[in-house]
């Protein structure tokens, strides 16, 4: 038995960590990675050490799901404390990191008034010299620029941070993950593997190649212990393999959320990769086993933790070719670089596109369209809609734009033409700025401003105008974070009474009246394009 083969079972679930924090775009990048451990980790813990009641009383609330609460019982104080001490102990530089950003903020408000700014360089907090430039705007508001390759190359990134979390899933009942650290429950496996080692593509390839059990113990350096556990992750049952798409057309799957695969016989690309594990279940899905063995375009269209998983990403990193991130770069706190993000995860092929930029494949091409809306009004450059074209087809993934600005759609429609299928996300009330950015703002912001500036997409109105603009033949609405499975990142639970649904369902009654196709996509979709 020593030699024989064995396969991932395809319900190991893999959770990414950094500090025994679920691992997100915001948990990477030096900065952000500061000012979300003092600004939201540690908060967090000082709440649930003050008042664990609370927060166990919070976690079973609906209404409060995705809020800053542990889901632990009440009896976890004394873990907490622990976990608190050895934040402010071993994690020192980043919170020294996060109170300079402060500082230097304050600094800038106080002494940057339009005159020069070279003799404030020497007034930068120490751990950031050299790590920013000072600038103005156009109007003289003082700002700085984070010089992101050389934060990366600092003591600030520490990879040895970053692990996996292996166990296995059953069902779609995941608590919310970015509240509460990640602890080793006896039936998981916390590996210390840092997000871009090889390791984790040699792991991963096992849902669909066999590895003996000493070749993949011996990579993954498992203790004994670790080694027993590991074994029952395991099967050497030969997983069904994936029926490629060999028509002369194209096929679109929908896999959940804004997460929707297209394949020629030559081309897949992916948006948005964020899929389910494979079990049994009610909900028909498509799974990871549903993938093809080659992905030559990931598409990602924005920074959120919704859109860009690296639970996902991770798992499928050895299958893709390139991907395609918007192109940014410009050093603002609250818009890290992708490219950069995902190079130090390990991912080879980066490739960044502007606005109405174009990447060229077999009978067809990627276009990236500007996208406005969803980010609290934040000067956020990392975000994009995207124009898929395969021979005569045009089917346009507008994520969670909001049509804020119907002008610019005139503009592109102009450029792009009509489209055939139109994707748009409708979730048009959103979570406040600060859901997501909070921990970024050195100032807090006013109740009544936060409540104004929300992470949203298009109502009704919003997104009929940009179905009229393209005369859309096909309209459907995603990204609404409906799938059961996907309630651990994206919190959300709608009725027929939430907005988001009476407008959808508003767009998709208007779209049949007039012979428009017309519908909320949920669980799994698949169509042929001839």
């Amino acid at each position: 038995m020593k030699n024989e083969l064995y396969f991932l079972k395809p319900n190991v679930m893999m959770e990414p960590l950094v500090d025994g924090w679920y691992a997100w775009a915001h948990l990477i990048p030096p900065a952000t990675t500061a000012r979300n451990l003092t600004e939201r980790h540690l908060r967090i813990m000082d709440s649930y050490i003050d008042s664990p009641e609370t927060h166990e009383s919070a976690v079973r609330n609906p209404a409060l799901l995705g809020g800053p609460f542990m889901d632990f019982d009440r009896n976890r104080v004394e873990a907490v404390k622990k976990l608190r001490e050895r934040t402010l102990t071993q994690r020192s530089h980043l919170i020294n990191l996060s109170r300079a950003i402060e500082q230097l903020d304050a600094l800038l408000r106080e002494k940057a008034t339009g005159y020069s700014l070279e003799s404030l360089y020497a007034e930068v907090p120490a751990c950031l010299q050299g790590y920013v430039e000072l600038v103005y705007d156009l109007n003289n508001h003082p700002s700085f620029r984070l010089i992101e390759p050389l934060l990366y190359k600092s003591p600030f990134y520490d990879s040895s941070l970053q692990s996996v979390m292996l166990s296995e899933i059953s069902g779609d009942d995941r608590p919310f993950v970015l509240s509460t650290p990640r602890v080793d429950e006896g039936d998981s496996i916390n590996l210390e593997v840092p997000f871009a080692s090889e390791r984790l593509d040699t792991l991963f390839r096992m849902k669909n190649e066999p590895s003996s059990l000493e070749a993949i113990g011996d990579a993954l350096s498992l203790s004994a212990g670790d080694a027993e556990r590991f074994r029952s992750f395991l099967t050497t049952e030969v997983p069904k393999p994936y029926a490629k798409y060999e028509g002369d057309g194209a096929r679109w799957r929908y896999f959940g959320h804004a997460c929707i695969l297209l394949e020629t016989r030559g081309v897949s690309v992916l948006l948005d990769p964020m899929l389910s594990y494979t079990y049994d279940t009610q909900i028909s899905r498509y799974t990871y086993s549903d993938l093809p063995e080659v992905i030559d375009y990931a598409l990602i269209t924005h920074n959120h933790q919704d859109h860009i998983l690296f639970e996902t990403l991770l798992q499928l990193r050895h299958r893709i070719r390139n991907i395609v991130v918007p192109r940014n770069g410009g050093g603002a706190l609250q818009d890290p670089s992708l490219k950069l993000l995902l190079k130090q995860c390990g991912f080879k092929n980066v490739i960044e596109i502007s606005e109405m930029e174009q990447i060229p494949f077999e009978r067809g091409s990627i276009t990236a369209i500007p996208f406005l809306g969803e980010h609290g009004d934040l000067n956020v450059m990392t975000k994009s809609a995207y124009l898929l074209r395969v021979d005569n087809h045009k089917l346009l993934f507008a994520a969670d734009s909001c049509n804020i600005s119907p002008k610019m759609y005139e503009h592109i429609q102009r450029e792009t033409g009509d489209v055939d299928a139109f994707f748009v996300g409708m979730e048009c009330d959103g979570a406040p700025v600060s859901w997501i950015y909070g921990p970024l703002l050195t100032q807090r912001l006013d109740r009544p401003k936060d409540q104004s500036r929300r992470l949203a997409g298009s109502n009704f109105e919003r997104a009929m105008a940009m179905v009229e603009q393209f005369h859309c033949k096909e309209v459907y609405v995603y990204a609404m974070g409906q799938e059961p499975w996907l309630n651990y990142i994206s919190s959300i639970k709608y009725t027929e009474k939430s907005n988001p649904i009476i407008q959808s369902n508003r767009l998709i009654e208007t779209c049949r009246k007039r012979g428009i196709t017309a519908e909320r996509l949920f669980g799994e979709k698949e169509i042929l394009l001839p």
